[in-house]
């Protein structure tokens, strides 16, 4: 499944080219995880914004030409050095209001390609959003991702499917403090709570594992046993997973690409997940493969303490 750093790198491949740009048509494949909500002949002549992202949904604002170009907000990604010196915080930034647009998800499989306008659909090519400046085509095999329009970040549908989310991984407002009061209201396993989101998004299956044997901490820990100490930690090995994930295009497990159609290779990086009876490269022992929740946990026993 795309996770934040998929989406990221999805984000800033097609927010500079699509900028400014106009929509010439609307061309709907099969049917996705929800309707678009509105006739695309609606959309047409509409020009394209600042294209942000929050969580794992994509904000493509469009407004009509003769009231100026469309506006967005920041993206929520951001280096750490960068998120030092906002403003304000990236929940507040994403949350202006906007003419209306389109909110992006890539479901379990999906990934946005920006194509020359005359490239032909394949079979599982599903949504097209036809420019002056190229076609931005979603490809989905699963269909579980999603476009839907909105009037705006903070009305319906946009506004309920991004209430429950927690904050961006280098949002300013996420301090160590903040982070370890939310961990100690939550009694699940630190894995699972960290895959919810509601704390913080971005740590997807892979990330949350690798983090986790960053911060030394057992997957199967109760968050609200996380002492301070090691919370701060944790969060600092988020950051640092995610931060080196972008660098090296997300990961690519099965069918992600960027929009150019280049896989990810942080997997090929990874300290623990997918490395099930190697050796551990900080103390030798087999690295050991258990199910949470219906995913994949990867850890080092040895390493990882509760």
């Amino acid at each position: 499944m795309p996770e934040l750093p998929e989406v990221e790198v999805t984000r800033r491949g097609i927010a500079g080219p699509l900028k400014g740009a106009a929509v010439l048509r609307v061309r709907m494949g099969k049917p996705l995880r929800w309707p678009l909500g509105r006739e695309p002949e609606s959309l047409l002549g509409q020009v394209v914004g600042d294209i942000s992202r929050r969580g794992k949904y994509l904000w493509l604002p469009l407004a009509s030409a003769s009231s100026g170009s469309a506006s967005g907000s920041a993206s929520g990604f951001a280096s750490e050095s960068a998120s030092e010196s906002a403003s304000e915080s990236v929940s507040e930034s994403f949350a202006r209001s906007v003419p209306g647009g389109l909110l992006m998800h890539l479901g379990m499989s999906g990934s946005l390609a920006l194509l020359p306008q005359d490239v032909q659909p394949g079979p599982h090519d599903h949504f097209d959003l036809c420019t002056d400046r190229g076609t931005l085509r979603l490809n989905d095999p699963r269909r579980f991702g999603a476009v839907v329009w909105s009037a705006g970040l903070d009305e319906l549908p946009a506004a309920g499917l991004l209430r429950h989310l927690g904050a961006e991984p280098f949002d300013p407002s996420l301090t160590p403090q903040s982070f370890h009061a939310a961990l100690q209201r939550r009694r699940a396993p630190i894995k699972a709570v960290l895959l919810a989101g509601d704390v913080m998004v971005g740590a997807g299956n892979i990330y949350a594992c690798e983090a986790l044997f960053m911060a030394g901490i057992h997957p199967g820990l109760r968050a609200d046993r996380i002492s301070r100490p090691r919370a701060q930690r944790l969060l600092q090995a988020l950051r640092l997973t995610l931060a080196r994930a972008l660098e090296l295009g997300g990961s690519t497990l099965r069918d992600f690409t960027d929009v150019h159609g280049m896989s990810g290779s942080y997997q090929t990086h990874a300290a623990v997940y997918g490395r099930a009876g190697q050796a551990c490269g900080q103390c030798g022992n087999p690295v050991r493969r258990q199910v949470q929740a219906q995913r994949s946990t990867y850890f080092c026993a040895h390493c990882q303490r509760r």
